[in-house]
């Protein structure tokens, strides 16, 4: 990768992750409010939990943002995690945090699906 390119990443991983920063500071959306009425009550859960996990992605992708810019540092950024294969620049542009190539985010992907969250901790630690 060109160092033309790293800056160009750099960049907006940087951008990215100032305005997830600026997202997560904001927590009005999780208070817990109390209504007379049975209904209000039922919306406000309803309306907190989905705070709740917007707050939950994205401060998992403030993660993602914050190592991809260490992987920049350390000069392993575009290196699958997992398989330690190219990841490819098309996947790149569209993901600049992406930590796995493709095949491996599939694997990754399923395996949440189906309950084991903790895969993408396993496959970045067997890495």
């Amino acid at each position: 990768m060109t160092k033309t390119e790293l800056n160009k990443y750099k960049e907006v991983l940087e951008t990215k992750l100032a305005e997830l920063a600026q997202g997560l500071r904001n927590r009005d959306g999780i208070t817990i409010e109390k209504s007379p009425d049975a209904l209000d009550e039922v919306q406000n859960a309803a309306e907190r939990e989905l705070a709740i996990r917007n707050l939950d992605r994205e401060s998992h992708l403030f993660r993602n943002v914050r190592s991809a810019l260490h992987r920049i540092d350390e000069g392993t950024v575009g290196v699958c995690l997992h398989c330690e294969e190219d990841i490819s620049p098309k996947r790149l542009n569209a993901v600049p945090w992406a930590p796995f190539c493709i095949q491996c985010q599939e694997i990754a992907d399923k395996h949440q699906e189906e309950g084991n969250e903790a895969l993408e901790d396993f496959l970045v630690n067997a890495a």
